[in-house]
């Protein structure tokens, strides 16, 4: 069958062959919204990131960079802020739709702000989300395939405006961006494909491109995953690793740097088949198969994790889903 005979596959190939020139024009285009909300964030000195599914994963890996900066930053998925809402009090609030059309956003934009100052983050500026409330905006239109790609790059390069307003320069993320998409193993996707679970582990940011390569692979391949923060994999859930299953660690240069190596070694002991992403600029680990993706860290690293995460999850599920990329049970936008 040829990639013609595969609408979803195009449509995810067209996404994902745009997505570089769109990050960059968005970093660009965002910068007078993003200064503003930087000035509402030094105001109150606190975060509060809406999201669902990918949008939430995003925020999940920015979170952690906010933080750094000394900001109260806190992730809240949508569905659980409608059902036990925080306490009314000064902050700035992102609610983040990569659609701009979430169920969930759309009906806590219905409630009450009380001393919440809003903005939004959205790939769509004729969303409802964006017509509600200041956006920040990200080049290019709505994503068309399932599942995303182009857009959680996006919604990463949006996060990285704002921390270039707040004093984090995206120099570093402008420089991944432009890089080709690494080679991966050869054999890499059929391992994966002949696994009956994998699992996704890092810690900081990368936690969250984690939580995405996990949704990933349920929605694209169609396959068992999840995702754990490192500390969270060492304290029970090792018990599981066995011939049979899969590990990707994604590794950067920051401070989750030296913390990888040790959940690789438990897995390639345990006879799990171990892959790291890799972006530490450290010798690979014994035993592991190991993507090299150069020297990165924040969201730097997230983005050349990206990057082979999508190329990885495509290639597998060309392995194991009759229809790539064209949903069952779900729709692109869960309203």
């Amino acid at each position: 069958m040829s990639t013609s005979d595969k609408p979803g596959l195009v449509l995810l190939k067209r996404e994902m062959a745009r997505q570089r020139d769109d990050a960059v024009a968005t970093l660009a285009a965002v910068r007078p919204l993003a200064l503003e909300i930087a000035k509402s964030i030094r105001a109150t000195g606190r975060l509060v990131l809406y999201g669902m599914g990918g949008s939430h994963n995003v925020n999940r890996a920015a979170e952690v960079l906010y933080r750094g900066l000394g900001i109260d930053a806190r992730t809240l998925v949508a569905s659980e802020a409608l059902l036990a809402p925080l306490p009314s009090s000064p902050r700035t609030a992102l609610l983040v739709s990569q659609s701009g059309g979430s169920g969930e956003i759309i009906e806590l934009l219905g409630r009450p702000a009380g001393e919440e100052q809003r903005f939004g983050m959205t790939l769509d500026g004729d969303s409802p989300l964006a017509k509600a409330i200041p956006s920040l905006v990200a080049v290019g239109g709505p994503e068309v395939a399932y599942a995303a790609t182009r857009s959680t790059l996006l919604t990463v390069v949006l996060h990285a405006a704002l921390l270039d307003a707040l004093g984090v320069p995206a120099t570093a993320v402008k420089a991944e961006i432009a890089k080709p998409a690494v080679i991966l193993p050869a054999d890499l996707a059929r391992t994966l494909a002949a696994s009956d679970i994998t699992v996704f582990v890092a810690q900081h940011a990368l936690q969250g491109i984690a939580e995405g390569g996990a949704l990933a692979t349920m929605e694209l391949a169609r396959r068992p995953a999840i995702a754990l923060e490192g500390g969270q994999f060492r304290h029970g859930p090792t018990e599981f690793l066995r011939p049979g299953a899969a590990v990707v660690l994604l590794r950067g240069a920051g401070p989750d740097k030296d913390k990888i190596p040790a959940l690789a070694r438990a897995a390639v002991e345990a006879g799990a088949s171990t892959i790291v992403l890799d972006a530490s600029g450290e010798p690979a680990i014994a035993g592991t198969v190991t993507v090299t993706l150069g020297r990165a860290e924040g969201l730097a690293a997230c983005v050349a994790a990206l990057y082979a995460l999508q190329e990885m999850v495509v290639a597998t599920a060309l392995l194991t889903a009759e229809n790539i990329g064209v949903p069952v049970r779900s729709s692109k936008v869960t309203v």
